[in-house]
């Protein structure tokens, strides 16, 4: 009966797939600390179990009973943004070439470099392996060449999308004036506003690289999985998005 001993190995191995990949996808939210502490709570019904306490048994299973409903409550948002995630994951369905990406790249630090001279603000987004087709059809179509001066002009203040983000899909600009969720995040400082605010909470959902332009402290920052780098110039910005980009590959 070959299949019988290898059985324990393959749920072992099947288990520890799924919690890995369970704490690395909740990794760097809220939920993670839950997570983790949930864990220990399953090693202690275990133990508690081994030991055959059975008054401390008949606690624990309570308290799992309402602490289901509880997380299902409580964290409602990050159950959400996961099963959306699964549902969108997918790879590109082309990838740019060297040349090209550097082309796109340096167009677009060009752009926020300018943007940031001229105390105008800004929020542009790289799709990555997540696609962004619910946020592009919130928006205006565009679908031109990148270029500095059409991201300058799409945030030149009073036009009617400079308040929203601008897509850039495949090397492409898609789409202009897109409006994204607002990070449900308690901890961040009141000195970021709205654009800051729609980063995070559109890298909370999505695997995009979200660079935003600050008109009141002429800064520019990167936004990458529910992370924020503040404050960087644009070498160090354009060598941060590659990073990210080779990282997503290599995953």
């Amino acid at each position: 009966m070959p299949f019988i001993e290898w059985k324990p190995i393959l749920e072992i191995i099947t288990l520890w797939f799924v919690i890995y990949h369970i704490l690395i996808f909740f990794e760097g939210t809220r939920a993670i600390q839950v997570l983790r502490g949930i864990i220990i709570l399953l090693i202690a019904f275990f133990l508690v179990q081994f030991l055959k306490l059975d008054v401390i048994e008949w606690l624990l299973t309570k308290l799992f009973a309402i602490s289901v409903i509880a997380i299902l409550i409580i964290f409602h948002p990050e159950i959400r943004q996961g099963l959306a995630r699964l549902g969108q994951h997918q790879l590109f369905q082309a990838s740019l070439g060297a040349e090209e990406l550097d082309f796109v790249l340096n167009q677009i630090g060009k752009a926020a470099e300018n943007l940031c001279k001229i105390k105008v603000g800004a929020l542009i987004v790289l799709e990555n392996k997540d696609p962004l087709a619910t946020y592009i059809e919130n928006g205006v179509l565009i679908d031109a060449r990148v270029s500095s001066e059409l991201i300058e002009t799409v945030f030149t203040p009073n036009s009617l999308l400079h308040d929203g983000g601008l897509i850039i899909q495949n090397g492409r600009l898609t789409a202009a004036g897109c409006i994204f969720p607002l990070t449900q995040n308690q901890e961040l400082s009141r000195v970021f506003g709205t654009r800051h605010r729609a980063a995070l909470g559109l890298s909370e959902e999505t695997d995009a690289i979200i660079i935003v332009v600050s008109e009141e402290r002429r800064d520019m920052s990167l936004v990458y999985n529910s992370k924020l780098f503040k404050d960087l110039a644009r070498e160090e910005m354009l060598v941060k998005i590659k990073e990210f980009l080779k990282t997503k590959e290599r995953a």
